[in-house]
């Protein structure tokens, strides 16, 4: 009797403990804003301008934009861009002050709401495909300037598709259990032993640009791990580590080199492609230099993982044999003999952090399917590299990334044709053509 009174009271106190957390993580209590259904309607004035201006630089710096304006569409913010998670995709919504189908309804406390804490206007949870856990870091002088820029946009009357996941992710209400365990639901806390450089550095990071989204590798249910910044798979792309590790992270670009590769899309060694490509377009190149700065200061400062150099594959190893010669027929002209690229046009391979991740998706992406690199106004020609999955197999393909990856000074480990083949089909790209 008294074992069960024991394991009772322990349910009962996990379930207080429960109770509370929940709570905290869906108070919006801290957002003491206007909840005046009639304030969207109020025509903005001259007054105004000052706090729009501001609004339009946290959007940007949010990369708002990039999910909440589909493929091809002029009209911005408008939705309908699905994003792609591991679960389905989840379609973005209409953020426009179009009262029908965005936000013309909206109070500023009910956007707060959506913006830091997951919460629809009817009180559902919101998949953090939505970066909430980030944004929820965004101060409140840049949520009413954000606020007031989304009331300036041009209202788009466009239904979005409603968000179809399989069960059991269609159950929104699990998100209180991911939120439980995931989202942590206060304010951005300055470090104050460091710099006031770093702290805006972290607030952008950690906030508005959210790096960690992709940056950070995720557990089973899509929660950050403790690998903060370290590299993540995305599917067809991998975003690389941007930590201190001089390995696989950024530890030996210098601080200029990282404003650079923000603001120009390119570097010394490095072309930005795939969401990264998007992200300098929309987003950093349009960020102030010290804002860069910033960002470059805190980032080389993060712990990285322990990933270390191996012993490069030999030159006479079978699959770079193989490697060298695809290379050389179809790489050579524009990334060099040498591995050096173009500047600012074809990426530098050798000592190339992002060619030697532990994860070759985005090498195998950018042969098989080719890209784009980001178009920004210091550099508005970037470089664009052709799809090769018609004229290479998945064993040519896999030998030439893992030629690349073990020349000029790279080392990682050899890339088996199975995962050119799981690249390929992903992509939905059409095997080898076949001369006849």
């Amino acid at each position: 009797m008294k074992k069960i009174k024991v394991v009772g009271g322990v349910v009962v106190i996990a379930a207080v403990v429960a109770g509370v957390l929940l709570y905290q993580n869906g108070s919006t209590a801290a957002d003491n804003v206007a909840d005046n259904k009639t304030q969207m309607k109020q025509p903005l004035t001259a007054a105004d301008a000052a706090a729009i201006s501001r609004g339009r630089y946290v959007a940007v710096a949010g990369d708002c934009v990039a999910c909440h304006t589909a493929p091809g569409s002029k009209e911005a913010f408008a939705g309908g861009y699905s994003i792609s998670t591991p679960f389905g995709g989840i379609f973005a919504s209409n953020i426009t002050p179009d009262a029908e189908t965005g936000i013309g309804n909206w109070t500023e406390r009910e956007f707060y709401r959506a913006v830091r804490h997951g919460k629809g206007i009817d009180g559902e949870n919101l998949y953090p495909a939505m970066p909430y856990n980030a944004y929820v870091k965004v101060s409140d002088e840049d949520m009413h300037d954000l606020w007031m820029y989304m009331r300036s946009v041009k209202p788009v009357n466009n239904k979005v598709p409603e968000t179809q996941l399989p069960f059991p992710y269609n159950i929104r209400m699990a998100m209180m259990g991911w939120n439980l365990l995931f989202f942590k639901n206060e304010g951005f806390k300055p470090d104050m032993s460091k710099s006031a450089e770093y702290n805006r550095g972290a607030y952008l990071v950690e906030g508005l640009e959210h790096c960690a989204a992709c940056h950070t590798p995720k557990n089973i249910i899509g929660g950050d791990t403790g690998a903060y910044l370290q590299g993540s798979n995305l599917g067809e792309w991998y975003a690389p580590e941007i930590t201190s590790n001089t390995y696989t992270g950024i530890g030996n670009w210098s601080e200029d080199q990282v404003v650079q590769y923000l603001k120009l899309g390119s570097n010394h060694v490095a072309v930005a492609s795939g969401p990264m490509a998007e992200a300098v377009t929309n987003s950093t190149q349009h960020l102030t230099d010290a804002d860069l700065h910033a960002i470059a200061s805190y980032i080389k400062a993060q712990p990285g993982s322990d990933n270390k150099k191996p012993t490069p594959l030999a030159a006479d190893n079978a699959q770079m044999k193989i490697g060298a010669n695809v290379y050389e027929a179809n790489c050579s002209a524009c990334h060099n003999s040498n591995g050096q690229g173009i500047s600012h046009l074809a990426a530098g391979l050798a000592n190339n952090p992002a060619i030697m991740s532990p994860d070759a998706s985005s090498i195998l992406t950018t042969v098989l399917q080719g890209g784009r690199g980001a178009v920004t106004e210091g550099n508005p020609t970037s470089g664009a590299m052709p799809s090769f999955a018609w004229k290479l197999s998945d064993e040519q393909t896999a030998a030439v990334a893992t030629y690349i990856r073990n020349s000029w000074g790279n080392a990682a480990s050899a890339v088996p044709a199975s995962e050119a083949s799981k690249t390929r089909q992903l992509l939905k790209l059409q095997p080898q053509l076949q001369m006849k």
